[in-house]
């Protein structure tokens, strides 16, 4: 009987904590920028919960404070590695945010965009952690000093400053979905095309291209500059893509516009994001490091994809 007892309360610990895990997940992505260390930090929170021997008061209040110490110990070790990463670092692309809460809506929406999770990079961890929790998900300053370690006076103060960093280089991008939405799906048609001139017009004159391969997957570029050269690279590299069987699959990531290009055996080769600002596409992000694609489904053979876009260039 105590074994069943046990087991029927282990039940419902589980039915808690999966309640709670779009949230747990949502945080940690926000303030690590991968989906592989957000899971594993979430699975970690489980096996910590799993094995306390008391009821917390708050069970959101806990598993947010432990999932958030997690990442924060896993940041402060990523950043290390980041430093010695091969040329840009990006984060990792995500379809879909699992948490919803519409009274915060634009916060969490705003969070999410590859734009916001680059200017949250430049942040201490404790400073990213803190504008996560009060900024994004409206915690109180109460919560948010539990969850990490600090006074509230502190965390005002880390909050005001991570805000402030935040404010100074965000993106605002166009409010209206539909008209980024029309205007991603012209940029991927013109792509096909290869027109330098239809996609000039799409670009702002100040766009940037990025590209992370990580030194493991070949790239057009790291980093390009400027609209001419960023439509005149773009616009004699997609049409060998399309020539060799690569499909586009044009859908949102990381709430922006975006698509995912896939071999012809619908392998996932890249996911790539647009940031439209004033009518016009500011940023082209694409992942295309193996490492970063492999929770989106099967990933492609980008080297044998760039052999055989050689030989159709060639020919």
């Amino acid at each position: 009987m105590a074994g069943a007892g046990t087991d029927t309360q282990l039940r419902g610990r589980a039915e808690e904590f999966e309640r709670l895990r779009p949230l747990l997940f949502s945080i940690s992505y926000r303030i690590l920028g991968s989906v592989g260390e957000a899971e594993d930090a979430v699975q970690e929170t489980w096996l910590r919960y799993e094995t306390t021997t008391t009821r917390p008061d708050s069970l959101k209040s806990f598993l947010s404070t432990v999932v958030t110490r997690i990442s924060i110990d896993v940041l402060r070790s990523a950043r290390v590695r980041r430093e010695e990463y091969v040329g840009e670092w990006l984060p990792e692309p995500l379809l879909s945010d699992p948490y919803e809460d519409p009274a915060r809506a634009a916060e969490l929406a705003d969070s999410v965009s590859m734009a916001a999770l680059l200017l949250l990079e430049r942040l201490s961890p404790l400073e990213r952690a803190v504008f996560v929790l009060r900024e994004v998900f409206g915690f109180g300053y109460a919560e948010v000093a539990e969850a990490v370690g600090r006074t509230e006076a502190a965390c005002r103060q880390l909050s005001a400053r991570a805000r402030k960093h935040m404010d100074e280089g965000r993106t605002r991008f166009d409010a209206d979905r539909k008209e980024r939405e029309e205007l991603a799906a012209r940029f991927f048609a013109a792509l096909r095309e290869g027109s330098v001139e239809s996609l000039q017009e799409l670009l702002a004159a100040d766009v940037q291209l990025v590209g992370d391969g990580g030194g493991k997957a070949p790239q057009l570029a790291r980093f390009i500059h400027g609209s001419e050269k960023v439509a005149r690279l773009i616009a004699g590299a997609f049409p060998p893509i399309f020539s060799i069987g690569t499909t586009v699959d044009v859908q949102e990531i990381n709430g922006q516009p975006g698509a995912l290009f896939r071999d012809r055996d619908g392998k996932v080769a890249v996911a790539l994001t647009v940031d439209v600002v004033d009518g016009r596409i500011a940023a082209i992000r694409s992942v295309i490091n193996p490492d970063k694609l492999g929770h989106l489904g099967p990933v492609a053979d980008a080297w044998a994809m760039k052999d055989e876009w050689n030989r159709t260039r060639r020919g």
